[in-house]
């Protein structure tokens, strides 16, 4: 029996602040940014009920400046990803646990002034997958 496994995140959801980009010692960009991501449903006894799930998204390098200048508090996101877990020390030694989506692909929904146009009318911000600069579509 193999032992494969998928591990692969869609998100749309809502900025909840402006992306924040700084660099790495080695001098590579990483911009971190927080879904909120809306449910409702019919609950028996509450009757409707609206949760907010709130994610934490990284993006690096070319994303990561894309993020930076596209990801905005209140913009509609839709994201793709893979989770990754990371355990650190904060800054008083205490041990810290953090989950978080590592960004492969992201699209600004909505549009912004700056942000090119689609046929659909959604200005699209980035969509970007592993290695596809350097793929040729024979089509």
């Amino acid at each position: 029996m193999s032992s494969i496994g998928v591990n692969k995140v869609i998100l749309l959801g809502n900025a909840g602040r402006d992306a924040e980009m700084r660099s790495t010692s080695a001098g590579k960009s990483v911009a971190n940014f927080s879904l909120a991501i809306n449910q409702s449903f019919r609950d028996k006894k509450d009757g409707n009920v609206q949760r907010v799930e709130w994610v934490r998204c990284v993006a690096w390098g070319k994303l990561a400046e894309i993020a930076e200048r596209f990801v905005t508090k209140g913009k509609q996101v839709f994201v793709e990803g893979r989770l990754q877990t990371r355990r650190f020390e904060d800054r008083e030694g205490s041990p810290k646990t953090v989950t978080e989506v590592v960004v492969a692909s992201l699209r600004v929904l909505g549009g912004t002034p700056n942000a090119s146009r689609n046929g659909n009318g959604q200005g699209v911000a980035a969509s970007d997958t592993t290695n596809a600069e350097s793929e040729t579509v024979p089509f």
